[in-house]
């Protein structure tokens, strides 16, 4: 997992703020992202502008804590950030 993501507590989650250079980018991420949620059937947190995309991950189990699946979906969605595009 990046050293980027932020693990919080009360309630645990892992949080991170990824930049972009311009909007382009930014939908291009956000659509990976979703792919890879919907693959998974599992939802992070977003809230995201034209050069960014701030991402919360929960755990799997409510009021759980920050478990080695939620840090490995936070790895996946840290590959989608480098993923080749097309145009």
């Amino acid at each position: 997992m990046d050293p980027s993501w932020t693990h919080r507590q009360r309630p645990e989650r892992l949080e991170r703020r990824i930049t972009f250079d311009d909007y382009e980018p930014t939908r291009r991420f956000l659509e990976r992202l979703e792919q890879l949620s919907a693959a998974e059937t599992r939802y992070p947190d977003i809230s995201f502008g034209r050069t960014y995309v701030n991402l919360t991950v929960r755990p799997l189990q409510d009021d759980g804590p920050v478990e080695a699946d939620d840090q490995a979906f936070a790895a996946r969605i840290d590959a989608l950030i480098d993923e080749p595009t097309d145009g």
